[in-house]
């Protein structure tokens, strides 16, 4: 059984989001649950987004600020416009928008990755993130941001991730237009690709003696992200202490990339 992350009471803070309006897609598990608390703790104000209610409800109520559930299909265009409307109904505007939902990789190769697979991995991870942004840039003003969750499987490959891989990768590419397509709007647009973290997602790669040494032998710090090192680097892209910054990828590895 995948564990929880345990939250910390007060998280490192990388940018001043009080009272920014921040929608968080994938919020109910893993990462998206540490974001959504280091925003809260941060004095933001959240709509959490995923596909289960009683998931999210149950991170709202966690939560020390308040925030918006809205639950539904990230893949799906019309649900991404009705969150937009949502959070600027709720919060009277959307000042970030993080597209954190996806979907953990699939170990197999090309022989043993089903067409159907392939077209979810890239559905959820990819197309999702840029009807998020569809969505975002019609409702956001001036001095937007558009983050998106990246991962340093999109730089380092690994055998058996292709779909994994390519939809980080495809990110990366989609975030840098963006970026050229929205300065005039006045919208930043960029990265955050985490390396290993101790989440739910990696449960696989940790309980395994040989993998996990393997992920520790490429990380310069020897070590896993835990749950104070995340949230700050996505705070900064949020802030105004950002805003000459668009079309950057900011890798949050542990130098696992150096390596």
């Amino acid at each position: 059984m995948s564990h929880q992350i345990e939250i910390p009471p007060l998280m490192p803070q990388g940018g001043n989001v009080q009272g920014k309006r921040v929608v968080l897609t994938g919020a109910s598990r893993g990462l998206g649950r540490l974001l959504a608390h280091g925003f809260s703790q941060a004095g933001a104000l959240v709509t959490l987004v995923s596909r289960t209610e009683a998931d999210l409800k149950t991170v709202a109520a966690e939560l020390p600020g308040p925030s918006l559930v809205c639950a539904g299909d990230v893949a799906d265009d019309d649900f991404n416009e009705q969150v937009a409307d949502a959070s600027v109904a709720e919060w009277g505007g959307v000042d970030v928008w993080i597209a954190n939902a996806g979907i953990s990789p699939v170990v197999a190769g090309p022989d043993r990755t089903e067409p159907s697979v392939w077209r979810q991995v890239l559905e959820v991870n990819l197309t999702a993130g840029f009807l998020g942004a569809r969505a975002a840039a019609r409702v956001m003003e001036p001095g937007g941001r558009l983050i998106f969750t990246g991962s340093v499987l999109g730089e380092r490959p690994g055998k058996g991730l292709s779909a994994y891989s390519a939809s980080k990768a495809g990110l990366v590419g989609m975030a840098k237009s963006l970026a050229l397509d929205l300065a005039p709007q006045g919208i930043t647009v960029n990265v955050v690709a985490p390396g290993w973290f101790d989440s739910p997602l990696m449960d696989g790669w940790k309980n395994s003696p040989k993998l996990s040494a393997a992920i520790l032998g490429h990380t310069a710090q020897q070590r896993w992200g835990d749950a104070t090192d995340l949230a700050g680097a996505y705070q900064f892209l949020a802030s105004d202490a950002s805003a000459f910054v668009t079309g950057a990828v900011l890798n949050v590895d542990g130098g696992y990339l150096l390596a």
